[in-house]
């Protein structure tokens, strides 16, 4: 994962955007600099870490255009934003792409514009081109692929009763992969009857779900050969001579990297990521009768329409029906 410095951005990292291209910004009485505006935007106003990472991203690439061109903040037009916006769709990006770039530039701009370090927003006129999309793009795995994948892991080794844990986490309780990797051992809440799994999920929220007996066997084969601390990470990370440290997790990239390993050697396609997790357990939810308006409450979607990009359904049936060419 891409870790900030909340205190100050990487240095040098938006000169152009900062001021640095032909000299620096002046500070004007009562108003920040548009040093510290940035500072404060990307190390305070956004609090959380993948949204931050992404814009910062989008920023770099803005101000790296910049330098070549060699404006300065002052120099900024509206024009010049259109122009990077046209280099963007040059570049091959997609509309959503575009879309997605120019909204981080807008709301870092209008920041900007909020503590007085710019006059105006630059990218506030610059259109895109609306984006209308009809399904999701993350990959779902079929039943028959979910059960080949858990009937390949080896139970004897410890390593890989974490992995299955992990994966049956991610699709039994459709948690997105940062809320799984954030488990603690003490977030698998044993109520007798009924075990809970606890997510700490993005917004700061932290929500109780009912664990799937599948997830509780898992869970429970991995406990038993971890011997975790109650305040231990539940899935964390191995050294190379296979040794648990407890004190570190997996990270985001860890359980990528697993989940390729691990697809390959169940003889899978590697096409699929850790996202493709959520939408699996989201359509096979579907597919046997649950519905939508629960799904949302499982998947914590603010809208249906969100769930609904995740529902693959779809794709089955017109795969079922496309065999009926024939020649």
């Amino acid at each position: 994962m891409m870790t900030v410095d909340k205190r100050q951005p990487e240095e040098g990292l938006l000169l152009p955007i900062l001021g640095g291209v032909g000299g620096g910004v002046a500070r004007y009485q009562g108003r920040k600099t548009p040093q510290e505006a940035t500072a404060d935007y990307f190390g305070a106003k956004i609090a959380n870490d993948n949204t931050r990472a992404a814009y910062l991203r989008d920023a770099k690439e803005f101000a790296a255009w910049c330098m070549e061109q060699g404006l300065p903040l002052e120099h900024v037009e509206t024009l010049h934003v259109a122009r990077f916006r046209d280099h963007l769709r040059t570049a091959g990006n997609s509309a959503a792409t575009i879309k997605r770039k120019m909204s981080s530039l807008r709301n870092l701009f209008a920041y900007m514009v909020e503590t007085g370090s710019l006059g105006f927003n630059p990218a506030r006129e610059v259109s895109t081109e609306k984006v209308r999309v009809k399904g999701g793009k993350t990959p779902a795995l079929d039943a028959q692929q979910m059960r080949m994948l858990f009937e390949s892991f080896d139970p004897s080794r410890p390593i890989e009763l974490r992995d299955r844990a992990l994966i049956a986490v991610m699709a039994y309780a459709l948690a997105r992969v940062s809320a799984a990797v954030a488990i603690r051992a003490e977030d698998f809440i044993d109520l007798g009857r009924t075990q809970m799994i606890r997510l700490h999920e993005k917004g700061g929220v932290q929500r109780d779900i009912p664990a799937h007996p599948r997830l509780v066997e898992y869970l429970d084969a991995w406990l038993a050969v971890a011997a975790l601390r109650t305040s231990d990470w539940l899935f964390p990370a191995f050294d190379a001579r296979g040794t648990i440290q407890s004190s570190r997790p997996m990270s985001r990239g860890d359980a990528l990297r697993m989940v390729k390993r691990r697809l390959l050697r169940a003889g899978i396609p590697p096409v699929f990521s850790n996202h493709s997790f959520r939408a699996t357990g989201i359509t096979e939810f579907l597919a046997n009768g649950g519905s939508l308006e629960i799904a949302q409450q499982l998947a914590n979607h603010a809208d249906s329409r969100t769930t609904k990009l995740y529902d693959r359904r779809a794709t089955r049936l017109e795969l079922e029906e496309i065999v009926r060419i024939r020649y």
